[in-house]
């Protein structure tokens, strides 16, 4: 089972064809557009934010305009679905090409994003669901005292039933852990909190987040290996 390894998978950026750049953009465009609403400041036409295509073999597709995209990024993720993220000076013409450009690729990991959610439906019916009072109980507690450990500082903390992470740290370090996290043992959902507890200081996953990783748990890379392995069994 190998496919657990796989997930969330992200297509290589691809920056949009220098032909292509200014697609639906320039002086005639400006023109017909002018005349449709006129020249009157008060006119205001919403941006559309999303849109959908269909790629034969894959299914839809959702385009989405991302203010943080710097490229068109595409990512393939169980119960997610497929999304090609698109920044804002970016056509969804552009957008849709590029994506139809790697369907082969966005084929072959839907294949997988298909076998593994239909592993998780298997695994969930096998595995009885923790009582989430003790859950919150112990993973709440666990994370004050890591945190107090390491002197990280975190807002909240929230244990949900979640399908594709053990965990999450949001832009304003509130934590989110999987209530499933109370089944491994005890040293990997430790390694998991202190994962997201890393986040609160570094809120990617570069070099440096891999450093302090390593300076408050030397075992780190052997016990993300450990997780990965653990993934499928248990969620």
């Amino acid at each position: 089972m190998n496919n657990q390894n796989r997930f969330p998978k992200t297509c290589p950026p691809a920056r949009p064809p220098s032909w292509d750049a200014g697609e639906r953009t320039g002086t005639q465009d400006d023109n017909s557009l002018k005349q449709i609403i006129g020249d009157r400041k008060t006119d205001f036409i919403p941006m559309v934010q999303s849109t959908r295509i269909f790629i034969e073999g894959a299914g839809t597709v959702v385009l989405e305009k991302s203010r943080r995209a710097r490229h068109v990024n595409i990512t393939v993720r169980p119960f997610h679905g497929i999304r090609v993220a698109v920044p804002m000076n970016v056509s969804f013409g552009t957008a849709e090409k590029i994506a139809r450009s790697r369907a082969d690729w966005i084929k072959k990991h839907c294949l997988g994003m298909k076998q593994f959610e239909e592993m998780y439906r298997t695994a969930s019916k096998n595995t009885a669901m923790p009582d989430r009072r003790e859950a919150e109980a112990i993973l709440v507690e666990r994370v004050a005292r890591i945190a107090g450990r390491h002197g990280y500082r975190f807002n909240r903390v929230a244990v949900r039933n979640q399908k594709t992470r053990w965990g999450s740290c949001s832009s304003r370090n509130n934590i989110s852990l999987n209530i499933r996290l109370v089944l491994l043992p005890p040293e990997l959902r430790d390694y998991i909190i202190l994962h997201e507890l890393v986040h609160t200081r570094v809120k990617n996953h570069g070099q440096d987040f891999w450093m302090e990783m390593l300076r408050v748990e030397p075992k780190a890379k052997e016990l993300a290996a450990r997780v990965k392995k653990l993934y499928i069994e248990l969620i």
